[in-house]
């Protein structure tokens, strides 16, 4: 008994002029690592245009069935992503979100990402069903929010449809997609030689296929 005593003084005395490990949260944030699993978010391209283009494949892939969207179709008139589809409501419930990240791996169009906020504490049930208002970032500077009067985009190809760290490199399966690169973007060369118009004749020609 005296033996055990003496030994958690010990440790205690060992440890009692050490500098604290401890840090002042709030006031103080420890960095999380890269790949931490945060607070989703779902992105946007550089033209302020939405990436989301209401597959559901991430409401599929979710584990937990915490992810309902509801698609629409876009119109010229009212755009809100480049594809023939947008998420017209989607939502997270927070409480059934186990962070595993399928959700992200399943976006064929890197909209949905798990960045690093984790402080999602809440007073009621209802604050933590995330709404796509919630979630959605806000167009980049410069940039016009949605919805937009604008034509679809033309298919592009993509040497490869994602630089994830954990999807496979190379084209998808019949190699053409219609992932969106808006003209802004940063792309690299090859793909810019690669557009094709509508009628895929090899020539570039936007007012071709907005006729």
């Amino acid at each position: 008994m005296l033996d055990a005593m003496i030994k958690g003084f010990g440790t205690t005395l060992k440890t009692m002029f050490r500098k604290p490990v401890t840090i002042s949260y709030p006031e103080v944030k420890r960095p999380v690592f890269e790949r931490f699993r945060g607070r989703h978010e779902l992105k946007r391209h550089d033209n302020g245009l939405e990436r989301c283009i209401g597959c559901s494949l991430c409401s599929a892939a979710c584990p937990a069935d915490a992810i309902y969207v509801v698609p629409a179709e876009n119109t010229n008139e009212a755009r809100y992503s480049p594809g023939e589809r947008y998420a017209e409501t989607y939502e997270i419930n927070m409480l059934r979100c186990i962070f595993c990240g399928y959700c992200e791996e399943a976006c064929p169009v890197d909209a949905i990402v798990l960045e690093h906020n984790y402080e999602l504490a809440s007073y009621s049930r209802e604050a933590m069903i995330y709404t796509k208002d919630m979630l959605i970032v806000p167009p980049p500077p410069g940039a016009e929010g949605t919805p937009q009067q604008s034509y679809a985009p033309p298919p592009q190809f993509m040497e490869n449809p994602s630089t994830h760290m954990n999807r496979a490199e190379g084209p998808p399966p019949g190699g053409r997609i219609t992932t969106y690169v808006a003209p802004e973007e940063k792309v690299s060369a090859y793909v810019r030689r690669s557009l094709l118009d509508a009628d895929r004749d090899g020539v570039i020609d936007d007012e071709e296929y907005r006729s």
